[in-house]
């Protein structure tokens, strides 16, 4: 079968007859309608199941007299035939007349014919004309001493070639069918009817809920990014629904407000060197007494311009780890020797500020992420630890293993950050009373807390009495073996 076999013929192809049908019956509004489709839906189902139900119910009844009244009567041919072979007719004869004196439910029927198919024993007159002796079950009209009723009859053929016809009268079973057939109609009539209501139901229980959300969606697109969805509190799909979509709009919200965030930080903090830069140019170009001081005007101004373009750098690889282009670059990496390095190089440079690094790490980390990203935020945690700890001060680079990662801790005796500023800390350009006169551009929080995103992990910032403890937790990932 090829694919074009295996698509729904598009509604321009179907024939004329088909189209002109669902125009005249099924609007095209309430084809298109959701909550008409699951309303019709729900009453094919309720449908279904109604009829499945009075399929059972006729089954269970009408159907449970008739195979009674089958079993009743191969039990009676049963003992007769016994009886029959036992002591032939006469044997037979009485057996029938006993079992007639004993039916107290009248409703057995007996009759006994010779050859010649006159009457030798039974509550019947003469042998029905419907029965042939082709014949083994029949359901028939009988008179019975005047009395016409209606009865299921089964031909048995004798030695001797006598015949028996046992039966039962089932008009009693008729009228409880008839019983039973109207009752059905009825049950279905109400069926129709509850199905119509509980589809009237669905679609309108539909209609409130997406007209609330497609009302919503139409405030959002417009920019009224205040709106959400309305929840019930019952718990359901809808309630699940709506809170899938205003958690996305919450989302949403926040990123537009830390875009309006960094459009100001931007234009605040980088006003600074870029006014600083044109100044010293042209300052050099008005009063440059020689070349010299000319070429270190210009030096000065790059100086300034490459702190811009760095931030502008900064910006768009936070940019890329949130938008997790550099999870191609995932891959098997031991942290181990990665932290070693990082260790070595920064126990120097603490060593040149006066300052102690002390390292305690494994022997083996093996994770699976992205090397240079990983080791970009642990360097700018380092960097801020030296950067912020006193002259003499003391900075831990520690790492554990825990039930499912490691924990990297990066902890200095600094100023630290206020418990009311940490959760600010890591936004784009944020920087602390206590971070105003150092340089920097207050990327570098924002950067370790996209790592930490991209890798599934968390960075929490917390109190070292004094100083800050930056712990990045990070998940070993799809597997523990580096490669």
């Amino acid at each position: 079968m090829t694919a074009a076999q295996t698509l729904p013929a598009p509604a321009a192809s179907r024939p004329a007859w088909y189209r002109r049908l669902r125009r005249r019956f099924v609007p095209d509004r309430l084809f298109r309608s959701t909550g008409a489709r699951f309303g019709v839906i729900y009453a094919v189902l309720f449908g279904i199941s109604a009829v499945a139900l009075a399929a059972f119910l006729w089954w269970s009844t009408a159907g449970l007299l008739d195979r009674q009244t089958t079993t009743a009567i191969n039990s009676d041919a049963q003992a007769l035939g016994e009886r029959y072979t036992e002591g032939g007719p006469a044997a037979l004869v009485d057996a029938i007349d006993q079992r007639l004196i004993n039916n107290v439910d009248d409703d057995a029927i007996y009759l006994l014919v010779g050859p010649d198919f006159q009457r030798i024993a039974g509550n019947l007159e003469r042998w029905p004309a419907q029965v042939t002796m082709d014949v083994d079950w029949a359901e028939l009209s009988i008179d019975r001493a005047g009395i016409k009723g209606r009865a299921r009859v089964r031909n048995f053929d004798l030695p001797g070639n006598f015949h028996l016809l046992i039966g039962r009268d089932v008009e009693a079973r008729n009228h409880l069918q008839a019983m039973l057939a109207g009752a059905l109609l009825w049950a279905a009539g109400i069926a129709v009817a509850l199905g119509s209501v509980g589809a009237w139901a669905v679609r309108g229980l539909f209609r409130v809920t997406l007209a609330d959300v497609s009302a919503i969606a139409t405030a959002i697109g417009a920019g009224d990014l205040t709106r959400r969805v309305r929840v019930s509190g019952h718990g359901d799909e809808f309630d699940q629904l709506g809170e899938t979509i205003n958690d996305m709009l919450d989302r949403i919200a926040r990123l537009m407000d830390g875009v309006r965030q960094v459009s100001n930080a931007i234009a605040h903090d980088l006003r600074t060197p870029i006014t600083r830069a044109r100044a010293r140019l042209e300052d050099a170009a008005m009063h440059a007494a020689s070349r010299e001081d000319l070429e270190a005007a210009i030096e000065r101004a790059q100086a300034d311009l490459d702190g811009v373009v760095a931030v502008f750098q900064a910006l768009l690889r936070i940019a890329e780890i949130e938008a997790g282009a550099r999870r191609s670059a995932f891959a098997p990496v031991d942290l181990a020797p990665l932290l070693g390095d990082l260790a070595e190089l920064y126990e120097a440079a603490a060593e040149a500020r006066g300052q102690v690094l002390r390292p305690d790490l494994p022997a083996a980390m093996p994770l699976y992420g992205d090397r240079d990203m990983i080791q970009q935020a642990i360097a700018n945690l380092l960097d801020n630890a030296l950067k912020f700890s006193p002259d003499g001060g003391q900075i831990e680079l520690s790492a554990t293993a825990t039930a499912d990662g490691f924990r990297i801790v990066v902890a200095d005796h600094g100023p630290g950050i206020p418990e009311e500023d940490r959760t600010r800390a890591t936004e784009r350009f944020y920087r602390g009373e206590q971070a105003r006169s150092t340089p920097g551009s207050g990327l570098g929080l924002a950067l370790v807390q996209a790592v930490a995103t991209l890798h599934g992990g968390v960075l929490t910032l917390e109190d070292n009495a004094p100083g800050l403890r930056a712990v990045l937790r990070l998940p070993r990932g799809e597997t523990a073996t580096p490669g």
